[in-house]
């Protein structure tokens, strides 16, 4: 079964690497696909930015995430949703294994690295998956997933501050959601308790 599935591997790496072996010299990986997705996640964010309604800011914020679970590559997304499969049968190994692949054949994938985080976090690994969070923003500032996730570590960790800061970043990038209000609002208070 091993085997099997290293040799499953092995082929979508081979399709996943045979365009990149194809590229000569002067041509740059920006392509004009990658050119339009980035255009379309700025239109988003924007819209997002300046939603009021929170039903419309929903909507974006989905078509956000839409944009992001699309890797471009028919063998990145097989490998992704036979990562989801595992993490909800809680093969937890599999999915590690699975979403590794992933990182591996395209680190600049951002939605990788992020469900990478979030299995690390089911799984207790708050360190690991605090780095995958890390790579996340580094790739994507806004995303406001990592962000709430980030949050979440450091108000587990007893680090409010730090974790407040991280909530101020999520409602930069969307201002409406109303979680992210509370958690902004009930860290003020609980951080203006402790200083008197």
């Amino acid at each position: 079964m091993r085997r099997s599935f290293l040799t499953i591997l092995s082929f979508l790496f081979a399709l996943t690497a045979t365009p990149l072996l194809a590229q000569t010299a002067g041509e740059t990986p920006a392509t004009a696909s990658v050119i339009a997705h980035k255009k379309k996640l700025d239109d988003l964010f924007t819209e997002l930015k300046r939603a009021r309604d929170d039903s419309k800011a929903t909507d974006i914020a989905n078509r956000i995430r839409m944009e992001w679970a699309d890797s471009g590559s028919a063998s990145i997304n097989l490998l992704m949703q036979w990562a989801e499969k595992a993490v909800s049968e809680k093969r937890n190994g599999a999915a590690l294994d699975l979403f590794d692949q992933v990182v591996a054949l395209d680190p600049t994938y951002v939605e990788g690295w992020n469900r990478r985080a979030t299995l690390h976090y089911q799984m207790g690994n708050y360190r690991k998956s605090m780095s995958d969070i890390n790579r996340v923003l580094a790739l994507e500032p806004r995303h406001f997933g990592a962000l709430a996730g980030m949050a979440a570590i450091l108000s587990s960790a007893g680090k409010d501050e730090l974790a407040l800061k991280a909530w101020e970043q999520f409602l930069d990038v969307y201002p409406s959601e109303r979680n992210a209000q509370k958690q902004v609002g009930d860290l003020e208070e609980k951080l203006a308790g402790s200083r008197t």
